[in-house]
Protein backbone atom coordinates (compact mmCIF):
# COMPACT_ATOMS: atom_id res chain seq x y z
CA UNK A 1 0.00 0.00 0.00
CA UNK A 2 1.12 3.37 -1.18
CA UNK A 3 0.51 6.95 -0.84
CA UNK A 4 -1.17 7.14 -4.60
CA UNK A 5 -2.67 4.27 -4.10
CA UNK A 6 -4.75 5.66 -0.84
CA UNK A 7 -5.24 9.18 -2.76
CA UNK A 8 -6.81 7.26 -5.68
CA UNK A 9 -8.76 5.97 -2.98
CA UNK A 10 -9.72 9.12 -1.57
CA UNK A 11 -10.72 10.82 -5.00
CA UNK A 12 -12.54 7.80 -6.10
CA UNK A 13 -14.67 7.91 -2.75
CA UNK A 14 -14.41 11.73 -2.96
CA UNK A 15 -15.62 12.82 -6.47
CA UNK A 16 -17.47 8.80 -7.18
CA UNK A 17 -15.75 8.80 -10.49
CA UNK A 18 -12.64 6.95 -11.37
CA UNK A 19 -12.31 9.66 -14.35
CA UNK A 20 -12.18 12.64 -12.21
CA UNK A 21 -10.18 11.33 -9.51
CA UNK A 22 -7.74 10.85 -12.69
CA UNK A 23 -8.04 14.53 -13.14
CA UNK A 24 -7.26 15.84 -10.15
CA UNK A 25 -4.06 13.37 -9.69
CA UNK A 26 -3.29 14.79 -13.38
CA UNK A 27 -3.33 10.37 -13.89
CA UNK A 28 -4.86 8.39 -16.38
CA UNK A 29 -8.26 6.98 -15.42
CA UNK A 30 -6.59 3.23 -16.22
CA UNK A 31 -3.95 4.02 -13.48
CA UNK A 32 -6.57 5.33 -11.00
CA UNK A 33 -8.24 2.06 -11.83
CA UNK A 34 -4.90 -0.11 -11.52
CA UNK A 35 -4.12 1.70 -8.21
CA UNK A 36 -7.43 1.15 -6.66
CA UNK A 37 -7.31 -2.68 -8.33
CA UNK A 38 -4.17 -2.95 -6.65
CA UNK A 39 -4.96 -2.14 -3.21
CA UNK A 40 -8.40 -4.65 -3.43
CA UNK A 41 -6.03 -7.43 -4.50
CA UNK A 42 -3.52 -6.45 -1.46
CA UNK A 43 -6.21 -6.20 1.19
CA UNK A 44 -8.25 -8.93 -0.79
CA UNK A 45 -11.09 -7.15 -0.55
CA UNK A 46 -13.64 -5.11 -2.31
CA UNK A 47 -13.13 -0.89 -1.99
CA UNK A 48 -15.28 -0.07 -4.80
CA UNK A 49 -18.61 -1.19 -5.81
CA UNK A 50 -19.31 -0.41 -9.52
CA UNK A 51 -22.43 -0.54 -11.31
CA UNK A 52 -23.34 0.95 -14.10
CA UNK A 53 -24.57 3.78 -13.10
CA UNK A 54 -22.61 4.95 -10.21
CA UNK A 55 -20.08 4.19 -8.04
CA UNK A 56 -19.75 3.82 -4.48
CA UNK A 57 -17.46 2.38 -1.50
CA UNK A 58 -18.09 -1.15 0.03
CA UNK A 59 -17.84 -0.83 4.15
CA UNK A 60 -14.00 -1.61 3.91
CA UNK A 61 -13.32 1.20 1.54
CA UNK A 62 -15.67 3.18 4.34
CA UNK A 63 -13.27 2.23 6.75
CA UNK A 64 -9.97 2.43 4.96
CA UNK A 65 -11.17 5.61 3.26
CA UNK A 66 -10.90 7.50 6.65
CA UNK A 67 -7.92 6.33 7.81
CA UNK A 68 -6.49 7.28 3.96
CA UNK A 69 -7.66 11.16 5.17
CA UNK A 70 -5.86 10.49 8.59
CA UNK A 71 -2.39 9.53 6.64
CA UNK A 72 -2.70 12.27 3.71
CA UNK A 73 -3.46 14.69 6.32
CA UNK A 74 -0.78 13.74 8.55
CA UNK A 75 1.56 13.67 5.70
CA UNK A 76 0.44 17.19 4.99
CA UNK A 77 1.11 18.60 8.22
CA UNK A 78 4.08 16.76 8.33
Amino acid sequence: MDMKQLEALVYVIETCSFSRAGELLHLTQPTISSHIAALERELKIKLIIRTTKEIHPSEAGKLLYGYAKEILNKREEA
